[in-house]
């Protein structure tokens, strides 16, 4: 990202494309999905039950991946928590994406608890006589982190390959899976990089929370899944920070804004 780097007179930047990673139209749920379902596809899970926001990213590819398996799917949407910038908001986008791939979505008030209606609406189909897999909010658990963990090899690979050495990833950070899992990959393959979370909902104690949680949790299963392949001991587990949100502007980087759920 040279020109951005010029523009902002700072060290030099690179971006890694998670928006391009395929399914769906993309984006970092898709890491963690890979994860996830597999613990549904093992369950013999016929729905997948998920939520968010209405132009949501995160429901967009639990729908898209619900359609390459398959499954049913059946989605929570908030209304309520950001105002609605056009009349067209809830039809365009990914609201109209997530219809196209065929997910039932059903309406619900934000209330500040991003699990509830999620939980609710896959205990509703359960008394139905379905098989539904709760897929949470961002895709975020500890399992949806190790995705992210292993994310960090691939990185650390390829910027061996571009002689680079990153000092800081900087990334969004909301529902806290994405973030935790970086901080325990790096903490073993780039242990001199720093992770920092731009915390986009303005809630930095429940990310903190959330984050150290998920890392620990993550950490916990990595282990158990070295030791069952090559009885070796997992590493020990970091403790992740959340920085403030920032803002900075996006033209000279030549890439397009997305929306983040």
């Amino acid at each position: 990202m040279r020109r951005l780097s010029a523009h902002l007179g700072g060290p030099r930047l690179w971006v890694k494309r998670e928006d391009a990673t395929g399914l769906g139209f993309g984006g970092n749920k898709l890491r963690k999905l890979g994860y996830v379902l597999h613990e549904a596809v093992a369950a013999r899970a016929d729905v997948l039950v998920s939520g968010g926001v209405v132009q949501s990213n995160s429901q967009r590819q639990v729908a898209a991946a619900a359609a390459r398996l398959g499954m049913e799917c059946h989605l929570a949407v908030h209304h309520g928590r950001v105002a609605p910038p056009a009349p067209e908001y809830a039809t365009s986008g990914n609201a109209l994406l997530n219809r196209l791939f065929g997910a039932h979505l059903h309406d619900v008030p934000w209330t500040g608890n991003r699990s509830a209606a999620i939980e609710a609406l896959a205990s509703r189909l359960r008394e139905e006589g379905r098989r539904p897999y709760l897929v949470p909010y961002g895709v975020s658990n500890p399992l949806g982190a190790v995705g992210y963990a292993s994310a960090i090899v691939e990185i650390a690979e390829q910027s061996r390959a571009l002689a680079v050495r990153p000092t800081a990833i900087v990334h969004c950070t909301g529902s806290g899976g994405t973030q935790a899992g970086l901080v325990v990959g790096a903490s073993v393959a780039m242990p001199e990089t720093r992770i920092i979370g731009i915390d986009i909902d303005a809630e930095p104690e429940r990310v903190r929370s959330d984050v150290i949680a998920y890392a620990r949790a993550a950490a916990d299963l990595i282990g158990a899944l070295s030791t069952r392949a090559t009885s070796r001991s997992s590493p020990g587990t970091p403790v992740p920070a959340t920085a403030c949100r920032m803002r900075q502007p996006s033209r000279p980087s030549g890439l397009p804004e997305r929306s983040k759920p």
